[in-house]
């Protein structure tokens, strides 16, 4: 082991954590006050005295793990002293994925208490401007798995039912019915009938403008094509329309789309839903079957979504992944990102198996 004192404030900046992380391999360490105690280092650089981290058994302890743009010292010390009555620190472990820009940490910490948790989480990552993940033991990178995604605001940046709407000149009216299922204050499927009911009479050329401008989540393509490349299957489960989320398996190379199919005729919208609708359970069920299919372990099985719709589906995954989701799904949720990339997932996953 080796100290860092830090004598100069400018020393806590993102720019020194980065060169202690990218040039000298900095991988575990403790921060006291202004004192850097290094233990273990990357890509086979030493430091000068080879010394095990003193801490409980890896078994016993939680993993927190802490990303932003820009994270410093700074803010590592000030999450740790704002959670003190709810767990305590043994050390920080640097978590790099190949593919992914930058990097986290995850503070390994042993947990004082499970009370109301998440919304404690919530409270201090909105205060200092951070991500914060805690998990037990995650979905292995390494081994075969499933991510199964919602699409709406969750693939895709935007509500294709809202996009829709507009085009079709009743977006106030349809938005305000969507808003209202997001938050779980409206049945899905009578609140879905309902919005695509106003779109009764639209020429179906609406779907190709909406179609030709979805904007992809930031982070979505690459973390699709990493976890492919370790063997994993990924699907999307949407509410949403099969119109697009066919569009986004091609585009994407998805290995399964399920979504609802809107009934045309004349190349008009009927303003219904053909077949069954996919509701909560149907997504939950999906989860289900796409594992069965590709002998997939539920211990395996990620879903991701930001709406309440999304839930049930993520109580079925192993982990439950709430996207820049609202208030209700991030507190019932296994974890939530709540404004970075998509592809920020996989620090989670990789700090899981530390």
């Amino acid at each position: 082991m080796f100290e860092i004192k830090i004598a100069n404030k400018d020393l806590l900046s993102h720019l020194y954590l980065s060169d202690l992380i990218y040039q000298h391999g900095l991988s575990d360490f403790t921060l006291t006050g202004d004192t850097l105690r290094t233990h273990k280092m990357l890509g086979g650089a030493k430091p000068d005295i080879s010394e095990p981290i003193l801490s409980p058994a890896k078994s016993n302890l939680s993993k927190l793990v802490i990303f932003t743009e820009g994270l410093n010292l700074q803010q590592l010390t000030q999450v740790l002293q704002a959670l003190v009555n709810v767990l305590s620190l043994v050390f920080y472990r640097v978590i790099t994925v190949e593919g992914v820009s930058g990097f986290a940490v995850c503070a390994q910490v042993a947990l004082k208490t499970q009370d109301n948790i998440n919304k404690q989480l919530e409270d201090v990552a909105k205060r200092f401007s951070v991500e914060l993940c805690l998990v037990e033991k995650t979905p292995s990178l390494k081994e075969p798995g499933l991510l199964l995604m919602d699409m709406d605001s969750t693939v895709i940046a935007v509500e294709c039912i809202d996009e829709l709407a507009e085009l079709a000149g009743v977006g106030e009216q349809v938005s305000a019915v969507t808003i209202l299922a997001m938050q779980g204050k409206l049945d899905f499927v009578q609140s879905l009938r309902t919005r695509v009911a106003c779109l009764a009479d639209a020429d179906e050329s609406i779907l190709q403008q909406v179609r030709d401008a979805l904007p992809l989540m930031p982070g979505v393509a690459n973390l699709v094509k990493i976890l492919k490349s370790y063997g994993w299957k990924v699907a999307i489960a949407s509410g949403g329309f099969s119109y697009f989320a066919d569009h986004l398996q091609d585009q994407l190379e998805l290995d399964a789309a399920v979504a609802n199919d809107l009934a045309i005729q004349n190349k008009k919208l009927t303003g219904k839903v053909q077949g069954n609708i996919v509701d909560a359970n149907v997504k939950a069920q999906t989860l289900k079957n796409l594992a069965k299919k590709w002998s997939i372990s539920p211990n395996q099985t990620i879903a991701m979504g930001d709406g309440a719709n999304d839930l049930l589906m993520m109580n079925s995954a192993a982990l439950g992944v709430a996207l820049h989701a609202k208030p209700i799904v991030r507190q019932q949720a296994d974890i939530a990102i709540r404004h970075s990339d998509l592809d920020t997932l996989l620090w989670v996953l990789e700090a899981g198996q530390t």
